[in-house]
């Protein structure tokens, strides 16, 4: 067992970082210390207790892979995919190619297995669109050496002879459903070797590119009768999935019935590249919000933002050329994390999801959470995260109306004051990956603004902190089981916008609960300070953005705690991701992706500060710009969890002091 006491991850001395100004940290990285928390497990990196066997199975007369010629340990019959497929006017070149029509498709697959007794967990992985004839499953072996030998059943599933088709991505999610079918004949088979050693009720299915999507539709249709494109096809499969991870997916490219794809009950878990020069935007937090808990039962979802990771190092055999074999005229390949630190971090990831969710192996959890409780495994660049377990339940979550006054559960109100910003809306993605799906993140969330100084010549005056105020009704709390063992969890994460100073309080009422946030000075009544601050150059330092965050009971309690002793406040991470920088601004816009990260604050530690305050009668949760002069943030899906003990948030202190608010 190792037990870790960490700092937070450092990224100033990573490769590139020279010629990369934007891998510098935040100045808040620096402040945050997290102490007493571990995680009192193994390395789910290091390779495990078992001995690996190794197999292939699938048609034994494949025409180009000689694994699935000559090497076939167990035989497979066909399957027809015509109903999925269709390769119209490609069938004539491609057909003689592979040898077989629609009609009939193999069930190949590569497999690692942990010698033993078992039953073992399942885990199908599948590769996403590549050059059909550079065949993409071996690219996955080094997860499933791994994850055989720490005792999971790991099949790297071929789909290549679909690759270079469109429209096909429900038919990968079918092809694992057939799949898994296959498995449950071996393992109730007398005489086969897998015969009782799989655990068809503990499976899992990994998904990378288009397989990133497709794991999602195999979910889908796993529950359904009927394929919903052609309803004369049969489903019912009824597999027990329980958990899905989604390596740099697509998303939208197939649409069952003609909606974005829908995923209920089941453990999620997606990451996504900051270079991907591939699937350019982070696709998969689409399909990360879609992810619905609704039957009751223990589940978590986690997404992560990996800073310098691109689209295909996570297969060994894709590499850094994410548009082909002469990605490097077209891609600025000089900044990328290395490949074995971009497999590293999957080699953390993937083993200890599969642990917490296959094997309820409760340790690994803290580190869906808060990825900074594995700084001593992880590779070191920059991180942002996002997490949600199945007791969530938001009090605003900005989807509902076109009222910000009011939130997303029946008496909830929401007042601001003092605001410069305050208004609610789509989130968008930094650039969509066809203009077929849109740029949209499918997602409404709440921008807040502030400036706290008063227009004018002299700089050290400021006014009250501007607040944004969430009302709960008085029974709620105490309704929804809320008490010292509950969080509050929301996201944010702030912007690069500053607004101008506040006009002059004596000239005007700051804005008021329940008051539409038309603060903002016109353009001609403008101080010109106010115009070089609000006007201020996208290459100047921003200062660092924090706030606190206060709870209020029914009599009038308050506690507050700041928002930075529970993760690190980051703005969004700049990429540049072609070579030609003007090329890259026409095509993408905005050099950052909106990532949302996930604050979790026990309602323990409030009462900490008072232990007069009563957490099971609260009355208003109130973000109080006091720590920073300025800035901006976007907040989405404030609400209350009670979670496992073992997600709790790490004890935290401050190395400078920063208890109280800055006045600058």
């Amino acid at each position: 067992m190792r037990r870790l006491h960490f700092l937070i991850l450092a990224a100033a001395t990573v490769p590139g970082a020279a010629c990369y100004p934007a891998l510098k940290l935040e100045p808040s990285d620096a402040n945050i210390v997290l102490a007493n928390h571990t995680i009192d497990a193994p390395d789910p990196g290091a390779r495990g207790p078992f001995a690996i066997g190794r197999l292939y199975y699938g048609s034994g007369t494949d025409r180009n892979r000689a694994e699935y010629r000559d090497s076939v340990t167990l035989r497979t019959d066909s399957v027809d995919a015509s109903k999925f497929v269709s390769l119209a006017a490609a069938a004539r070149s491609r057909n003689p190619y592979w040898g077989f029509t629609t009609k009939g498709m193999p069930l190949n697959g590569r497999t690692w297995y942990p010698q033993g007794d078992g039953p073992f967990p399942l885990v199908l992985m599948v590769h996403g669109n590549h050059n059909p004839k550079d065949f993409s499953d071996p690219g996955y072996a080094y997860i499933g050496e791994l994850l055989a030998s720490r005792g999971f059943i790991a099949v790297s599933v071929d789909m290549n002879f679909i690759n270079g088709t469109r429209g096909e991505n429900d038919a990968r999610g079918w092809f694992l459903l057939k799949h898994l079918e296959q498995w449950k004949k071996w393992n109730e088979m007398a005489g086969n070797p897998f015969a009782g050693r799989v655990d068809m009720e503990r499976i899992a299915l990994i998904g990378h590119s288009r397989g990133g999507e497709a794991v999602g539709h195999a979910a889908a249709l796993n529950r359904i009768e009927r394929y919903p494109d052609d309803a004369t096809v049969k489903l019912g499969f009824d597999f027990n999935i329980r958990s899905l991870i989604a390596i740099a997916p697509v998303d939208g490219q197939y649409r069952p019935a003609d909606r974005l794809v829908p995923v209920e009950n089941v453990n999620y878990m997606v990451f996504h590249g900051s270079h991907d020069g591939d699937v350019s935007s982070f696709m998969g937090i689409r399909q990360y919000q879609r992810v619905q808990f609704t039957d009751g039962n223990p589940y978590f979802k986690a997404a992560v933002f990996v800073y310098r990771a691109n689209h295909g190092q996570w297969n060994t055999g894709w590499g850094p050329n994410d548009n082909g074999p002469r990605s490097a005229r077209i891609l600025d390949l000089r900044t990328l994390m290395p490949p074995e630190d971009q497999r590293r971090f999957a080699e953390i990831y993937i083993p200890a999801f599969l642990e917490a969710t296959l094997r309820d192996d409760k340790r690994y959890l803290p580190l869906f959470r808060d990825h900074r409780v594995a700084g001593d495994w992880l590779p070191k660049t920059m991180y942002i995260t996002r997490f949600q377990e199945s007791t969530f339940r938001p009090v605003a979550a900005f989807e509902e109306d076109v009222d910000v006054t009011t939130g997303s559960s029946p008496g909830v109100r929401i007042s601001g004051d003092s605001l410069a910003t305050w208004r609610e809306g789509l989130l968008q993605l930094r650039t969509a990956n066809s203009p077929a799906e849109g740029s949209s993140q499918y997602n409404n969330a709440v921008t807040l603004g502030w400036n706290n100084r008063i227009a004018g010549s002299d700089t050290t005056r400021h006014g009250p902190p501007a607040v944004y105020t969430v009302h709960l009704p008085l029974a709620m709390t105490a309704e929804r089981g809320i008490g010292e063992n509950s969080s509050i969890q929301f996201l944010l994460m702030p912007t690069d916008a500053m607004p101008g100073p506040r006009r002059d309080p004596a000239a005007r009422d700051t804005t008021r609960a329940g008051q539409s946030p038309a603060d903002e000075p016109d353009r001609d009544e403008r101080t010109d300070d106010e115009d070089d601050e609000a006007n201020e150059s996208d290459d100047d330092e921003k200062p660092p953005i924090d706030l606190s965050i206060e709870v209020v009971d029914a009599v009038g309690q308050r506690a507050s705690l700041p928002l930075s002793r529970y993760g690190v406040i980051r703005r969004p991470l700049e990429t540049w991701i072609l070579r030609r920088r003007g090329i890259e601004e026409n095509r993408f816009g905005a050099q950052s992706e909106l990532v949302l990260q996930t604050y979790m604050l026990p309602l323990a530690d409030f009462v900490a500060t008072n232990v007069s305050l009563d957490p099971r009668r609260l009355t208003e949760i109130r973000f109080v710009f006091d720590r920073a002069v300025a800035g901006t943030v976007v907040i989405d899906e404030i609400g209350f969890a009670n979670p496992d003990p073992a997600f709790a948030p790490p004890v935290t202190q401050q190395v400078q002091p920063a208890d109280r608010p800055v006045r600058r």
